[in-house]
């Protein structure tokens, strides 16, 4: 691998050599009417991108997936983004489910030039995923007269089986997991200011996500004048995917934890609408400043590292757990306590705003539970 990228993941700091940067790539459109100014790979990336600047969960994913692509090929291969054919993408494919070791290298750095693309194997709906992304974005720049043709037209459509989608939703804490992780964040230091400010800013960020199953990035936008009291029970206005605006029941308990998180800044308990403040502070502690949703990936991941490494001596299984863990598992954990609780799947598939009720089925655990206690006696 050379180094031909220079140390950002952000497009407009990718640099390629003019053998490889598109300008005259051989699935480049020629004639017609252009849709874009863009001549270079990276301007076209940059375009793409920028439709999805309003999203900013989707934008982190599908620009992870573009730059993966790009330096795969170019590092990889030897080829330019729009050079790539039908077969290359098989070998992309291939290489996302068995990366070589060189691509996986943990002493690697994740950005610049000579980096790890992945952690590991991707599963198989991770995969299908990945291609997916790719397809549109193939697509969108044949519309945009900047490619000839998009070389994943002809990829044969999967369905996603039963299983996979089964296997989705075991990304979860039970019940006595959960306790744990709660029960690890009471044991966080707070000796210093900066401690305790770190110590009460993950005790409210784990139970807002939790309470209200929210997203990463729902949080990241979230403000207390969002929360609304109506009929005397108090709501969360969410502004989900695709800019789809819902609301989630706001439970007595938590609206007390947002009291406590509130009381440790000097304000007040309760929200005066209309209120611009986060709904989690920043990690400076400035009530006019959000954190961004990688920011909130990283805090949970850390705590849910710490926690693991508790547990590590007296259950190792649940450790291993704990490490796979992230914030979209407090989303699964949450709709899946719901469900054992035996709450109305519809009440769930609106708490979620998952189009769909299906979606929502897979979170129900308990006619397993049920069958694996008659069948084994326990």
């Amino acid at each position: 691998m050379s180094n031909w990228v220079t140390a950002s993941d952000s497009f407009p700091d990718f640099t390629l050599p003019p053998t490889l940067n598109g300008s005259h790539g051989s699935n480049r459109a020629l004639g017609g009417v252009r849709q874009t100014a863009a001549n270079t790979d990276v301007d076209a990336l940059r375009l793409w991108l920028a439709e999805y600047a309003g999203s900013p969960h989707t934008l982190r994913n599908y620009r992870k997936e573009a730059v993966r692509l790009i330096v795969w090929a170019t590092q990889g291969l030897g080829k330019a983004l729009s050079s790539l054919n039908r077969e290359d993408l098989l070998v992309y494919e291939s290489f996302l489910a068995n990366p070589s070791g060189d691509w996986i290298d943990p002493t690697l750095p994740r950005r610049g030039g000579r980096r790890r693309l992945l952690d590991g194997p991707l599963s198989p709906r991770s995969v299908r995923q990945a291609m997916g992304i790719l397809s549109g974005l193939f697509g969108y720049l044949v519309a945009a007269g900047y490619l000839a043709g998009n070389p994943l037209a002809l990829r044969r459509r999967r369905s996603e089986s039963k299983s996979s989608r089964r296997s989705a939703v075991e990304r979860y804490l039970d019940h006595a997991l959960w306790q744990s992780v709660l029960d690890y964040i009471d044991t966080m230091p707070q000796d210093s200011a900066r401690e305790r400010q770190h110590y009460e800013r993950v005790r409210w960020l784990f139970r807002l996500i939790y309470g209200a199953a929210l997203r990463a990035s729902e949080v990241a936008q979230a403000k207390s004048g969002d929360l609304e009291l109506r009929r005397g029970k108090w709501w969360l206005r969410v502004i989900g995917k695709g800019n789809a605006v819902g609301d989630v029941p706001i439970s007595d308990e938590l609206m007390d934890d947002f009291a406590r998180y509130r009381r440790f800044y000097g304000l007040s308990a309760v929200p005066v609408a209309p209120e611009e403040t986060p709904l989690v502070m920043s990690v400076t502690g400035r009530t006019d400043r959000f954190l961004t949703s990688t920011a909130i990936y990283l805090i949970v991941k850390e705590v849910f590292r710490r926690a693991a490494d508790r547990l590590e001596a007296t259950d190792p299984g649940k450790a291993v757990t704990l490490r796979r863990a992230s914030t979209h598992w407090l989303r699964h954990t949450a709709a899946t306590h719901q469900a054992d609780a035996g709450n109305d799947i519809r009440f769930i598939q609106k708490n979620l705003r998952h189009a769909s009720i299906e979606t929502t089925a897979i979170y129900l655990h308990a006619e397993d539970d049920q069958r694996h206690a008659q069948t084994t006696g326990k």
